[in-house]
This record gives C-alpha cells, sequence and structure tokens, in this order.
C-alpha cells in the first residue's frame, strides 16, 4: 500500500470516528428521561416488527412484559455496537501503519477503553445518568469485537488472494 494510500485510509477513518464521537457525545449527553424515552422507542419498534414477522398478538399471547424484558439488553446493545464501530475504525485507522501484531492490538484495547471511561465520566454529569464500570467494560468487549472482525476480514481476504493465486 503505498503511502498516499495509507493517508486516505487513516483520514477517512479518523473521520468516520470522529462523526462516532459526536454520536457517542449526543447520546451520553441526553437526561436520563430522554436517554430512556429512546430506549423505549426502539424497543416498541422491535416488538412491532416482531409482531409483523410472527403474526399479531402472538407476543400479548404470551403474558410477558415485553418492553421491560428488551429495555435493558437494547440499552446494552447500543453500548456494544458503537463501540464495535470504535475498534473497527481505529483498528482501520492504525493498521496501514502497523504490522498486525500485539501492539495494534493493545492500542485497540486502550484507546476503546480510555474513549468508553471518558464517555462514562462525562455522563456523571448529566443528570438522570451515572456513569458505570460495567458499561465501561462492556464497551471495551465491543472495541475487541470490532478489532476481532477486522483480523477475521483480513484473514478471509489473505486466503482468497492466495487461493487464487495457487490456482493459476
Amino acid at each position: 500500500m503505498s503511502r498516499r494510500s495509507k493517508r486516505a485510509v487513516t483520514l477517512a477513518a479518523a473521520l468516520l470516528l470522529s462523526a462516532l464521537y459526536g454520536l457517542i457525545f449526543f447520546f451520553s449527553g441526553q437526561d436520563g428521561g430522554q436517554s430512556g424515552a429512546l430506549s423505549l422507542q426502539v424497543v416498541e419498534r422491535v416488538i412491532a416488527l416482531a409482531e409483523r414477522l410472527i403474526g399479531r398478538g402472538a407476543l400479548q399471547a404470551a403474558g410477558v412484559d415485553w418492553v421491560g424484558l428488551l429495555e435493558m439488553p437494547v440499552r446494552k446493545l447500543a453500548h456494544l455496537s458503537e463501540y464495535t464501530c470504535m475498534g473497527i475504525l481505529v483498528y482501520v485507522m492504525w493498521r496501514p501503519w502497523r504490522e498486525r501484531d500485539r501492539r495494534l492490538y493493545i492500542l485497540v484495547l486502550l484507546w476503546v477503553f480510555f474513549s468508553a471511561s471518558l464517555d462514562e465520566l462525562h455522563q456523571r454529569f448529566v443528570p438522570g445518568r451515572c456513569g458505570c464500570l460495567s458499561d465501561v467494560l462492556l464497551d471495551t468487549a465491543g472495541g475487541i469485537l470490532g478489532a476481532a472482525l477486522c483480523v477475521m476480514a483480513e484473514r478471509i481476504v489473505l486466503k482468497k488472494r492466495f487461493s487464487k493465486k495457487g490456482a493459476r
């Protein structure tokens, strides 16, 4: 990869990462009521989609409080997915400049952990919100998942390249 290509990839990933930071900051800046209302909207849409797929009234017939049951997992899935994206973007941003080795993985891990810690610290100053160590750990796990997905994608691409060269 040429130096120019490396810079282009790094710049694109850095711009997307900046946008992601803005999104995370926006969501973390919502007070407890706004954040809860957004989560409830998402849960209600998930339930509506499920009812369309399996039939109207099927979920109600089960006699389960689906909103109460799904709200926390939806919130945690949001955390995980945001930081999975962050792990991917940090990996992509640094990968052209570093070999795929332990130092790259540690860089991604520390970057995501530090970002998640600052996000939770920010939430401590927002009314109705709190910062949780468990969310930092979940976010960090998301970042590790993102980096792992990148490694798996690289391996698949490399395997296909070598199998095509061997077929000639």
